[in-house]
């Protein structure tokens, strides 16, 4: 590549930086004594994860920095992970999906050798997307460690960098030593030849995806003193100031403004709820809905696909009745309910997408949320549980969330069930009344009627900035359960024939 063509990234990476011996054991010990020091007090507070991507060319470095890493902090709070191609349980999710699962929680830190950059940039480089796709990865990516950061992580991506003429070096050096050939691999070599379109794609995604709050550190991979120094030198003035920082101001509890009216009408209110249907009815379509999605699910295009099937619903809708028709239908080796209560400490200690995510079927399976991650939209706004900001940013979190599943043929089906207040509150009673329904009803259920507006307000606002194109919600009147458990089943029916 002519020195036109170069990169402003790679120039200060490309000056031949090296640091004596002397120098090196003189800093080493007070370095390594720091690092630990701050590794521990994060284990101790447990007020946010570290997040590691270890990147750059073929021997630059990745592999021993992430073993210097390992040696130089106490491995036992290291999460470790060497990213290479999927296995078939991976395949068969959307491709982040194996990143999310690996997510170190708070106290802890994760290293990615390998990451969420990998696959896009290899795929431009041999010609296998577009430009545009590029983009459209990094600006995922972007989006991706924007989140992480909002929900407290610290992301620290390096890129340890080579000239084509240090690389050329390197690989060949290592080639000659018999202890050190099997590191060289015919990969390596056919990388090298791609020197110059990986150094112009990886330029392009390291520029625009180095953000202020996760920058990429482009350090020379050419001294092995240098690269470690530097290394170790990052993550500790990371660790260090994040350790100091005093905790952010609690944002306002303020809720979003809905858009103005005066005739006191909104989505939910608009529903008929007097939509009946007759028990012989409902009986003749039941027995139909149900052979039908048993059918599909049977068929060999299934194989290829996957559902997820979201319930969300006021208080005693019927989410439950609607559940058990669905499944009632199906073997049982081919679904999974997931019911969401209260968050574990496990997931508290994780974003908050990370208890969904690592329940995304498999092809040919079937997931079931009882509640879903609409909480952060629902119950967590109005309670307070979370900042304003936090909700607020929840939808497009959703909605790309969401987009990820579609786009891998997920068919993702969402149900609203609706009842009014007055029927709500028979079905209380009765539940209050009957035996064997005690569990059903608790000191919440009571304390959430209260909030009947703010919470009808809040599901307004969720169907209106998450039901997308790909991703619509469906509106079930659930006053009359025959009723909403055939819409339910028929809704479901009719996405899944759409997608076979």
């Amino acid at each position: 590549m002519s020195e036109e063509g170069k990169s402003q990234m790679f120039e200060s990476a490309e000056l031949g930086h090296r640091v004596d011996k002397t120098t090196y054991d003189q800093e080493l010990p007070a370095l390594r004594e720091a690092l630990l020091d701050a590794q521990y007090e994060l284990v101790e507070k447990r007020g946010f994860q570290v997040v590691i991507i270890m990147s750059g060319v073929d021997g630059g470095g990745r592999r021993e920095s992430v073993r210097l890493l390992n040696e130089w902090l106490d491995a036992r709070h290291i999460d470790t992970h060497g990213m290479g191609e999927p296995s078939d349980e991976e395949r068969d999710r959307p491709p982040m999906w194996r990143f999310w699962r690996a997510l170190p929680p708070r106290g802890r830190m994760g290293i990615f050798q390998g990451s969420w950059y990998s696959r896009a940039i290899l795929d431009r480089v041999y010609g296998q997307t577009k430009n545009a796709d590029l983009e459209e990865a990094m600006e995922r990516n972007i989006r991706f460690e924007e989140m992480l950061s909002d929900e407290g992580a610290v992301i620290l991506k390096f890129w340890f960098h080579l000239s084509r003429k240090n690389q050329e070096k390197r690989l060949k050096n290592l080639e000659k030593d018999p202890l050190t050939r099997w590191r060289v691999t015919e990969r390596d070599w056919r990388h090298f030849k791609l020197y110059d379109k990986f150094y112009k794609t990886a330029s392009q995604a390291l520029r625009m995806t180095s953000t202020a709050n996760a920058p990429w550190y482009i350090i020379e991979g050419t001294d092995e003193r240098y690269r470690g120094l530097t290394l170790g030198k990052i993550v500790l003035d990371a660790l260090r100031k994040r350790l100091e920082m005093a905790a952010p101001p609690a944002r306002p509890l303020v809720n979003m403004p809905s858009l103005p009216g005066v005739d006191n009408r909104n989505l939910l209110r608009n529903l008929d709820l007097g939509r009946t249907l007759a028990k012989k009815t409902y009986e003749q379509k039941l027995e139909e809905y149900q052979g039908r999605l048993a059918l599909l699910t049977r068929e060999a295009g299934f194989r290829d696909i996957s559902v997820v099937a979201v319930f969300e619903g006021n208080d005693a809708a019927g989410k439950g009745g609607a559940i058990r028709r669905i499944i009632s239908a199906l073997d049982a080796r081919m679904y999974q309910i997931i019911p969401i209560a209260a968050p574990t400490d496990e997931e508290r200690a994780h974003p908050y997408l990370w208890r969904f995510w690592r329940h995304i079927p498999r092809r040919g399976r079937l997931a079931v949320f009882d509640r879903s991650w609409y909480g952060r939209v629902l119950v967590e706004r109005v309670e307070g549980y979370c900042a304003e900001y936090d909700w607020m940013r929840a939808y497009n979190e959703i909605n790309d969330f969401e987009a990820q599943l579609v786009e891998h043929r997920i068919v993702l089906a969402k149900f609203w069930l609706s009842i009014s207040k007055q029927e709500q509150l028979a079905r209380f009673q009765a539940r209050e009344q009957t035996g064997f329904k005690h569990y059903k009803i608790t000191e919440e259920d009571w304390r959430n009627r209260d909030k009947w507006e703010d919470y009808e307000r809040a599901v307004c606002d969720m169907v209106d900035r998450t039901s997308t194109e790909i991703a619509p919600w469906t509106l079930v009147e659930a006053e009359d359960k025959n009723y909403a458990r055939i819409k339910v089943l028929r809704t479901l029916c009719e996405r899944i024939e759409a997608a076979l």
